[in-house]
């Protein structure tokens, strides 16, 4: 299935990266999995070929060519999605703007002893909230993936981000690790790499992360690029300090032993109350704060301090307790928030968390739409490479949408869906199939109407020899109204 031209424009980090064989090779795998029912290699190659099976494109190429482009090609992923990054930060959508960035992990179902990275890792989609509590969480064979992804608004809605996974990392557990004989690093030291490989392609941008409490422990605190702030929620039993004091001067006629115990000492300041405490006391504030498109009253505790075991960074901390609509609290959904930028109000600090949940929108609709848990490469470089093309796929069709495709976008008439407002990836991925299919008809019809031509041309002009204007056989070819070329033409106009 041929491209659109005005698509093929995005996958110009790829087109930089990659050999001209291998990134041929890799367009028309794309082609495929933008139509396939399964994304791994051959089920883009079986979309390919039912789409073109009676046509003269086909597969030129054996399929163990295609498989290569993942196993075998001499590519960087980490460069693509730098590369695909620049195109984002470059856009009038987030130009001379503090650039939104959120890390979360996920996992994808593998199984086959031979498939590189695959072990056993916590499933926090089949765990339930009081499995998790009580420590029965559920595990699942496969691989657990650490992504970083940048927000975007959606320039056609109001006050709707997506979110575009760009960068990735692999993480295994000790046995994974000592089973492939690599160096064992966590998932907050993986999203630390990631956080400070942006930072450090684009030092003149200023960043905010945002995580959840899997990633905001004291060594993300320490070690945050100087170009980068941080929100994140964190555990209610924190211990809580006063900001840092000047430290004073070395006491006289003491011990070396002595004198570090005092300086330690004297790092913190006088100890604050802890977050359900904080709650409990009568002094918290009142405000409604809009979340995930919904009005929410709220009692929350906000100041300027540090964590105990952090005492060098101001933060702005937050204790939050939601309300019912009667006003009543709600113990069970206490947090508690902080974020390194100390102008921030409540309000925003909440809000700002909010965006992170756009990640989890798109993983759910990498999985579902794209395939993400799909590929089946069990060696090294496909393994580490394969899926991730598929996010980044993923990020590439919903950046073209928001520069070129939202124009071709019609909005279905459905008498049972009639309330649907909003676009999801879904709508974006029927567009482009719509337009691959209309570019690939009106290129198909004319080289059929070329082809007619030809014939009445020879046989206008019976003594020139006929191998001259001789074509190749088109079996798509048939006379009269009922081209099947032509109908599917208009069916496709008729469904956008």
């Amino acid at each position: 299935m041929v491209l659109v031209p005005s698509f093929t424009r995005f996958l110009q980090p790829f087109s930089h990266h990659m050999t001209r064989p291998s990134y041929a090779s890799f367009c028309t795998l794309v082609g495929g999995w933008i139509f396939a029912a399964r994304h791994h290699v051959t089920g883009s190659l079986r979309a390919v070929h039912q789409a073109e099976r009676r046509g003269r494109r086909g597969t030129p190429k054996h399929f163990g060519a295609y498989h290569r482009v993942f196993a075998a090609a001499q590519w960087s992923l980490d460069a693509v999605g730098l590369a695909l990054l620049a195109m984002i930060l470059n856009t009038a959508l987030v130009l001379d703007k503090t650039v939104f960035l959120v890390i979360d992990d996920t996992l994808c179902a593998k199984c086959g002893r031979r498939m590189f990275g695959v072990d056993s890792h916590y499933d926090a989609a089949n765990t339930s909230r009081r499995r998790s509590n009580s420590n029965q969480s559920l595990k699942r064979r496969g691989h657990c993936w650490v992504l970083l992804g940048v927000l975007i608004p959606l320039p056609f809605t109001v006050n709707r981000f997506v979110c575009l996974p760009v960068l990735f990392r692999l993480y295994m557990n000790t046995k994974a690790a000592c089973r492939n004989k690599t160096r064992y690093r966590s998932r907050p030291e993986l999203a630390r790499e990631l956080l400070n490989l942006v930072c450090a392609q684009h030092p003149r941008r200023c960043f905010h992360a945002l995580v959840d409490s899997a990633y905001a422990g004291q060594d993300t605190l320490r070690q945050l690029p100087v170009n980068c702030q941080l929100t994140a929620r964190w555990q209610m039993n924190v211990k809580l300090c006063e900001p840092l004091r000047e430290a004073p001067g070395e006491p006289l006629g003491k011990s070396e032993s002595a004198r570090r115990k005092t300086n330690r000492r004297n790092r913190h300041g006088a100890l604050l109350p802890k977050p359900h405490q904080m709650l409990d006391a009568p002094r918290c504030e009142r405000l409604n704060v809009e979340l995930y498109g919904k009005s929410q009253q709220m009692r929350i505790d906000s100041r300027l301090a540090c964590l105990f075991t952090v005492p060098e960074r101001l933060l702005r901390l937050l204790a939050v307790e939601p309300l019912t609509a009667s006003g009543k609290p709600r113990h069970k959904y206490r947090a508690f928030y902080y974020s390194t930028d100390t102008n921030a109000d409540a309000t925003q600090v909440l809000q700002w968390y909010a965006l992170r949940w756009t990640i989890e929108v798109a993983i759910h609709d990498a999985k579902q739409q794209m395939g993400f848990n799909q590929p089946q490469g069990w060696s090294k470089p496909a393994a580490l490479r394969t899926a991730p093309t598929l996010m980044l796929l993923y990020s590439t069709i919903v950046l073209w949408f928001t520069r070129e495709g939202h124009t071709h976008y019609r909005k279905p008439i459905w008498p049972w869906y009639r309330h649907k407002t909003t676009i999801s990836f879904a709508d974006m991925l029927v567009t482009l199939r719509l337009q691959m299919l209309r570019h690939h008809l009106k290129q198909n019809l004319s080289e059929e109407n070329q082809t007619e031509t030809a014939d009445q041309t020879s046989d206008q002009n019976p003594r020139k020899n006929p191998c001259e204007n001789q074509t190749l056989h088109n079996p798509l070819k048939k006379q009269g109204s009922k081209n099947p070329l032509r109908m599917l033409l208009r069916l496709a106009h008729l469904a956008a």
